[in-house]
């Protein structure tokens, strides 16, 4: 499996000044439903393992945990018990958890696994063959009240507990209710939302499953529509609120983008803070990738052109250089906006090619499949995704699709631009903070086939001028989308958490 995350280095200097108010070092613990390399399904894992391992470089004390997948043995078999198994209070009911974490490991981010077999020894992270299993709310409280139960095992001292998404929202309701008025340990707790498109939606009957009193749930805590709302109970509990770009915080507060918690994120009014996402730029280099067949730079772009013909030789297209080869890789979801993609019959039957990579839903796999059957010398679509694959496309590719009906804040268009794969995106969330129209790529606004297709009919044009092209592709490898930039705008927002936190004591 390719390293998408190099390991932390050791800070060169003083770790930044995260201290509660009486001079104590605070650590970060990032409890997590994916983490890279040990489970993932989408960007969430590499968000949080890029994130972690970039504060640890930076000096932090750092910590993760997740579940104990049946794919963490997969990839490290060698994990060491630590400390006893203690018992977990769910309702009625008290059940175990055990605590690893990988054998040897050295000075970087710590990583924590909660062991529960029955519940995370499974095939599938959340469900099977695109189906959710039918027990996800009492999992993910499972894992919620366990992770906090574990902190003080864990991690000595202050802890700022940073939870992400709706998986590991109820960590924040179970340190504020269950724990107590205040962990034993004072512990601050910040929550990143990265897809509110996905909330934890569960009926009512659930709350003495999870263990949670009735009073919780009313309109502002847990109650929503006449549903338990798990990520609604995280945000009535933080301290402070996350999300993963600058529009898609604006975004957030009106009734189109806030998926039914508008009113909730404008109550947090500056405690909703956007925080756009970093990639690992050591990784995401096209003139030191060795996944890719030929390495390249923005001033020798000669390596680009071999990429291009190896990625059609991998797709079985005809190796063409002058024809324009797009590209696209990812979840095949509603989100991704390939319904814009497949209704744009003018694009599709133009003398391009195209290029498909990644699984998802069933009828956009299927759909995808009888295109490439019925155009096999321009349409290539490989539904297995490897990280290999992945870094071949993005160096092949000349222009790279992402359409998004909503984005939060997407990594895919910030490689292409490193890898000269000037992207085609519609304006929102962290696509409007990433991609900079006919300067970096190419946006559209209107959630239509007509206004994508003129976005990508603009970008043709431009790829038939080579000076003007070649300008948009410089543009685009020259951007900074380091986590840098990102771990200093956390520890600001770690800051804001721990005064407020303090200030409610």
């Amino acid at each position: 499996m390719a390293t998408l995350h190099q390991p932390a280095r050791e800070p060169a200097s003083p770790a930044p000044p995260l201290r509660t108010a009486a001079g104590q070092p605070v650590s970060v613990v990032h409890v997590t439903a994916e983490y890279y390399p040990y489970a993932r399904t989408g960007g969430l894992a590499e968000a949080v393992s890029g994130l972690a391992n970039f504060q640890r470089a930076a000096g932090l004390n750092v910590a993760a945990i997740l579940p104990l997948y049946r794919t963490v043995r997969d990839v490290d078999p060698d994990l060491e018990p630590v400390g006893q198994p203690f018992m977990v209070p769910l309702g009625s009911h008290h059940e175990e958890a055990r605590v690893f974490r990988i054998a040897g490991a050295g000075a970087g981010v710590q990583v924590f696994f909660i062991e529960h077999l029955e519940y995370f020894n499974r095939p599938g992270i959340y469900g099977e063959n695109a189906i959710d299993y039918p027990d996800n709310a009492r999992r993910f409280a499972f894992f919620a009240l366990a992770a906090v139960m574990a902190l003080p095992r864990l991690v000595p001292g202050p802890v700022l507990l940073h939870a992400h998404d709706w998986h590991t929202a109820l960590a924040l309701v179970y340190l504020r209710t269950l724990t107590g008025e205040r962990h034993p340990a004072a512990v601050t707790g910040v929550l990143s939302v990265h897809n509110p498109g996905y909330q934890g939606h569960f009926p009512p009957d659930v709350m003495p499953q999870i263990g949670l009193p009735w009073k919780l749930y009313n309109w502002r805590q847990l109650e929503w529509y006449g549903k338990v709302n798990f990520l609604k109970g995280g945000l009535a509990f933080a301290d402070f609120v996350t999300t993963v770009s600058p529009t898609q915080a604006e975004e957030l507060r009106t009734p189109g983008g806030g998926f039914g918690l508008h009113e909730v994120f404008i109550w947090l009014s500056d405690r909703l803070v956007g925080v756009l996402n970093g990639i690992d730029q050591r990784a995401w280099d096209p003139a030191t990738d060795r996944l890719i067949t030929a390495q390249y730079s923005a001033q020798n772009l000669e390596g680009k052109r071999r990429c291009k013909a190896a990625l059609q030789r991998s797709f079985g297209l005809p190796q063409r250089r002058k024809v324009p080869l797009f590209g696209m890789t990812g979840r095949m979801v509603t989100q991704k906006g390939l319904d814009l993609i497949l209704q744009s019959a003018d694009l599709l039957d133009m003398d391009a090619q195209f290029v498909f990579l990644g699984s998802g839903e069933k009828k956009y796999e299927t759909a995808l499949v009888e295109l490439a059957t019925s155009a096999p010398d321009r349409i290539g679509v490989q539904l297995d995704f490897t990280d290999r694959l992945e870094h071949r496309l993005m160096a092949g590719a000349d222009l790279f699709l992402m359409p998004s009906l909503y984005e939060p804040c997407g990594l895919t268009q910030m490689r292409a631009q490193r890898y000269g794969s000037p992207p085609i995106v519609r304006h929102v969330g962290g696509l409007a903070d990433t991609v900079e129209d006919a300067v970096s790529g190419f946006a559209f606004d209107p959630y239509t086939p007509e206004a994508f297709q003129e976005a990508t009919f603009r970008a043709l044009d431009c790829f038939g001028r080579e000076s003007k092209w070649n300008t948009i592709v410089r543009e685009g490898m020259a951007r900074d989308f380091s986590w840098e930039r990102s771990v200093a705008t956390y520890l600001d927002v770690y800051q804001r958490a721990l005064a407020r936190s303090a200030a409610a004591q």
